[in-house]
């Protein structure tokens, strides 16, 4: 068996393991790669051209966000890395994370360019790349309930809080 036909074995979908259990639907999924793709871009331009100069944390901070546009086409649209053996692997393990993890994953690698150089072109560049990690930590909050069961719980802690308040004052009788 070659390197390529286990490549494609291991990024062929398991439906005993889908990512489907983190509760993201299809759009907000979409949503969250197109971002990731977006950002990507975002900081290979702004990258490229914060490396144009003689300053040597704007060309760190440069290197580093190209460094993050590949980390993000690689993990979030393997097809545009087709000429690299272990993209396929590379996005399966990706997408087997968690989506807080990929979360703290990519805002982490947005926020570090502007921690080395603060400058419009590392803002603007990793923020895109930042809002894809916020928009996976908000899928990893989870759906939000509706209001009867909200409801619920509101009367049930006012219940708990009037026997407690009763019980409270027999005690001082």
């Amino acid at each position: 068996m070659s390197s390529q036909d286990e490549q494609f074995q291991a990024a062929a979908p398991d439906p005993a393991a889908s990512s489907a259990d983190d509760g993201m639907t299809w759009w907000y999924r979409w949503l969250c790669r197109i971002a990731g793709v977006i950002g990507g871009m975002s900081c290979a331009f702004a990258g490229l051209w914060n490396c144009v100069t003689i300053n040597p944390l704007n060309i760190a901070a440069g290197v580093w966000m190209m460094l993050n546009a590949f980390v993000l086409f690689l993990c979030e649209a393997p097809f545009c890395c087709q000429f690299i053996e272990f993209a396929n692997a590379v996005s399966a393990r990706a997408d087997k994370l968690r989506p807080w993890q990929k979360a703290a994953f990519y805002c982490g690698m947005a926020a570090f360019p502007v921690m080395l150089s603060l400058t419009l072109t590392t803002l603007f560049g990793n923020a895109i790349a930042f809002a894809t990690g916020v928009l996976y930590g908000l899928s990893a909050l989870g759906k939000k309930g509706d209001a009867i069961s909200y409801a619920r719980i509101h009367q049930q802690q006012k219940q708990m809080d009037e026997e407690k308040l009763t019980g409270a004052t027999e005690g001082q009788a």
